[in-house]
């Protein structure tokens, strides 16, 4: 043990000292390893960070949950854009229907969302999104506030004109959502009582729209909005348990029942599976990682190539040196982990700069993205693992040859 630490440090130590002495030729070899690393590991981390983004707001859309829509969101069956325009839009009496017939169901909302204009005294505020919801809303996609609370029953029950507004809108309209609450907005023509702030959520590239939003109680949202015309939808959601499979065949045949439709119709209506969608991003994103990965592999290839060249020339150059050390005595295993180790520590020097340079792009893309990029552990350990790797494979032929040189002909070799 303490014979491979003695070898491990005096080749660590012949290691760097190369590195000095051979400033250009250093810098040249880590160049190349440290522009695959950075491609790589640049474009694993801004993908891995977008996916992580974009499934957290996937999630913000309902566990388990189903979206009744005549729209596809995947994009659906190979059928012409007026078949889905032509088929009816749900109804909030189909939504109380389906609660009545269905045993995997939870629970099911109806909402309608469109967009307007609000305006507080002299303050307008324009395509601002509008949901009308029913009390199942809170149920199936919980809200948090940052000020107030949500719709009571009795405001549901009369179509009072009160609402929800969100963390953006609240500050523009009256500075801050403190003194929002309390306050009338005027939406389309009527006045609406601000009774609660929604949690600030950030930008989402999906989902709800909430700081840019306001909410209101169906019953009052369709005195100002034509309910057809306002892209309702239902939101159902499973019992705990009860798989989306399971649920969307239930669905399916409630709805077919719902609607009238022969066996031989087909679906006027669409079922879009949360989960789903968030296995159909997951697919993307790793094809998006496969193509990053071999562009950044070829870039690591040229920097093999580059250090396995660097290697021959150092093996040429230390060839008496290399005699000298085998006519003492040292190992071919010896001289072999000593180049081996040379080209493994210029690959890590390579890749921790590759690495640097990837965290500079990180702070700088989490500006204008919105969101947090980050590099994770695991891309850590897979940078390490790739250094390792290429430094092995850089640095075995020229190893190789220095450990089977002949230490008489390489002693008076000059």
């Amino acid at each position: 043990m303490r014979k491979t630490l003695n070898i491990l440090r005096n080749s660590l130590k012949l290691t760097f000292q190369e590195l000095k002495v051979n400033k250009l030729r250093t810098a040249l070899s880590l160049t190349g390893v440290a522009f695959g690393i950075f491609c790589i590991i640049g474009v694993l981390a801004t993908v891995n960070s977008l996916e992580r983004n974009i499934q957290n707001e996937v999630k913000s859309l309902g566990s388990n949950t189903i979206y009744i829509d005549k729209w596809d969101y995947s994009g659906g069956p190979d059928q012409p854009i007026w078949k889905f325009m032509a088929r009816p839009t749900p109804a909030y009496e189909e939504a109380e229907m389906v609660r009545q017939r269905a045993v995997l169901l939870e629970d099911i909302a109806f909402l309608m969302q469109t967009g307007g204009t609000i305006s507080h005294k002299d303050d307008v505020l324009q395509s601002v999104s509008v949901y009308g919801v029913n009390e199942e809303q809170m149920i199936i996609q919980p809200l948090g506030f940052d000020q107030g609370r949500f719709f009571s029953a009795s405001e549901f029950n009369a179509g009072s004109n009160v609402c929800l507004i969100g963390f953006t809108n609240a500050e523009n309209l009256f500075g801050n959502t403190v003194r929002a609450l309390g306050k009338q907005i005027d939406v389309k023509g009527k006045k609406a009582t601000i009774v609660g702030v929604i949690k600030k959520e950030g930008t989402n590239m999906i989902g709800w729209d909430y700081d840019n939003c306001i909410m209101l109680p169906y019953k009052f949202c369709k005195q100002l909005y034509e309910e057809k015309n306002a892209n309702p939808i239902l939101i159902a959601k499973g019992k705990e348990g009860v798989t989306t499979d399971a649920l969307m065949d239930e669905l399916k045949g409630i709805m077919r029942q719902i609607r009238r439709l022969g066996p031989r119709q087909e679906d006027n209506f669409s079922l879009n599976s949360v989960e789903a969608f968030s296995k159909a991003i997951t697919g993307f994103f790793s094809t998006v990682n496969v193509v990053g990965a071999i562009i950044g592999g070829i870039s690591l290839i040229v920097g093999l190539f580059g250090i396995a060249n660097i290697m021959f020339v150092t093996v040429r150059e230390r060839t008496s040196i290399i005699g000298l050390k085998k006519a003492i005595g040292a190992k071919k295993s010896s001289i072999l982990f000593e180049f081996l180790m040379e080209a493994t520590v210029l690959c890590i020097l390579g890749g921790a700069i590759g690495l640097f340079f990837v965290y500079i792009l990180t702070l700088i893309l989490s500006g204008p993205l919105k969101f947090p990029v980050y590099i994770s552990l695991p891309m850590l350990f897979a940078t390490i693992i790739i250094c390792l790797s290429v430094g092995i494979l850089a640095g075995i032929i020229p190893a190789s040859q220095a450990a089977k040189m002949d230490p008489v002909v390489a002693i008076r070799s000059k």
